[in-house]
């Protein structure tokens, strides 16, 4: 039998609910609470883009549990609303603030689980709290911004940062017939992807009537009273009637520094293979901390909603008890740009350099299909492979929906530190409605021998 232990878990969005539900799974006996911010519980945060597209026809479908819903199936005790706002890691008490009765409370703790995950990264003078300023980050912008649309005429937008979320948000824009630029700093969109990707990603955006503007080096609100009327760059002033911020995220880790904790050199937590923080009682998992990369051996800032889950279960587990260890992890991510998918898996060119690798790559197009079946389009593919070892190191695809298995194929080899010749060698599944005669895979492969 095992011992009773209280443990608290803060953060309620991806991995905070895997690791209460698994520290109460793994060890009964154990007395399991979860504090959560905001009033949602366990959501689907890169969902978003799709309700305010309206393919998902409401935010509610994106909530997978309630307090209630979530203590019932998985006996953990669950306080929404509830703010933690500070640690007291000597006499192992959370303070924490709630927000529904405007009271302070009091928690101590066994065990301590940090699942704060990540915020939105700010931009000097474009304040959230003007009207028509907003991020996406949460189910709580998701609403606002929705709204907004909604109720007010909305017939342009500026979108600053051309990331992932920077590249859904134009498309779910677009499909609610709004006029969208996307204003980004470097001189082409999904600037952390290599080149070929990001030329025929800009095509696809000037395809769907997105105006690109890129190489801004500075950007300034232009407010009236608490709108935002218009963005400036340089001397050219762009009317919009919302503004959409997406620079980037970063780890939320005050409550790590309220403790103490030790940070890395990326800001996030820094933890061990069993996801211990520097204090033995804290454990830390999600998008708050630094993890092994699979590929470089180093210390990385992969914010997933996949690793993120995995990682709480890990964490629920050894708080509880256990002592699993996770392992590296392969960058493996994808997007939706309109009617294609772009998919990163382990390291970029610019990555790899940055790493201190010396590479090759092979690049290649091919049809997905037999080219005579009605729905066969071009397929992009790039692999790169270490010049002394010859293991693969990354690749990207841009295409249709092949490109997840792709993907998924090529974190397998990069994590079993396969050589990129292996390509060529695997036998691949083929009919003319599902794939074509000749693997694109095989093509980049057979450039390695």
């Amino acid at each position: 039998m095992k011992r009773p232990v209280k443990i608290i878990v803060v953060g309620g969005n991806a991995a905070g609910p895997a690791a209460a539900a698994k520290a109460k799974r793994y060890n009964q006996n154990a007395e399991v609470l979860l504090f959560e911010a905001s009033e949602f519980l366990s959501t689907g945060t890169c969902e978003m883009p799709y309700v305010l597209s309206g393919e998902i026809d409401d935010y509610r479908k994106i909530i997978f549990y309630s307090p209630a819903s979530f203590q019932q199936e998985k006996g953990v005790k669950v306080f929404v609303k509830h703010f933690v706002q500070e640690i007291d890691a000597k006499k192992k008490q959370l303070m924490v603030k709630d927000l529904i009765e405007d009271k302070i409370l009091e928690q101590d703790y066994d065990r301590l689980i940090l699942a704060t995950g990540s915020k939105a990264k700010s931009l000097s003078g474009f304040d959230t709290q003007l009207t028509n300023v907003f991020s996406l980050k949460n189910i709580d912008d998701l609403i606002r911004l929705d709204k907004y649309i909604k109720e007010k005429q909305v017939n342009t937008s500026v979108i600053i940062g051309s990331g992932f979320i920077g590249l859904e948000a134009a498309e779910a824009l677009v499909k609610r017939n709004i006029q969208v630029k996307v204003i980004e700093r470097e001189n082409r969109p999904l600037p952390d992807t290599d080149k070929e990707f990001s030329d025929e990603i800009l095509k696809i955006l000037h395809q769907n009537k997105v105006e690109f503007i890129g190489e801004v080096k500075e950007v300034e609100p232009v407010i009236s009273g608490d709108n935002l009327v218009a963005v400036r760059i340089g001397d050219k002033f762009l009317e919009t009637d919302l503004v959409l911020l997406s620079v980037g995220f970063e780890p939320d880790t005050f409550l790590a520094q309220s403790a103490k904790l030790e940070l890395g050199k990326f800001t996030a937590i820094k933890v061990d293979q069993y996801l211990k923080t520097s204090n033995r009682f804290i454990y830390a998992a999600g998008d708050n901390v630094e993890i092994l990369n699979a590929v470089t051996g180093k210390a990385d800032y992969i914010p997933l909603a996949t690793h993120a889950y995995d990682l709480g279960h890990i964490a629920g587990e050894n708080a509880a008890g256990g002592n699993v260890k996770y392992d590296p992890i392969v960058k493996n991510i994808s997007v939706k740009i309109f009617d294609k998918f772009f998919a990163s898996i382990g390291l970029s060119s610019s990555e790899a350099r940055q790493n201190g690798f010396e590479f090759e790559e092979s690049f290649a197009s091919a049809r997905n299909l037999v080219a005579v079946m009605p729905e066969s389009d071009l397929v992009f593919g790039k692999v790169l492979a270490d010049n002394n070892s010859k293991r693969i190191l990354g690749a990207s695809f841009l295409g249709g929906k092949e490109v997840s298995g792709y993907a998924d194929l090529l974190s397998a080899l990069i994590k079993l530190k396969a050589p990129a010749s292996t390509l060529s060698k695997i036998n691949y599944n083929y009919t003319p409605p599902l794939s074509p005669f000749v693997n694109l895979l095989n093509i980049i492969g057979k450039k390695f021998e």
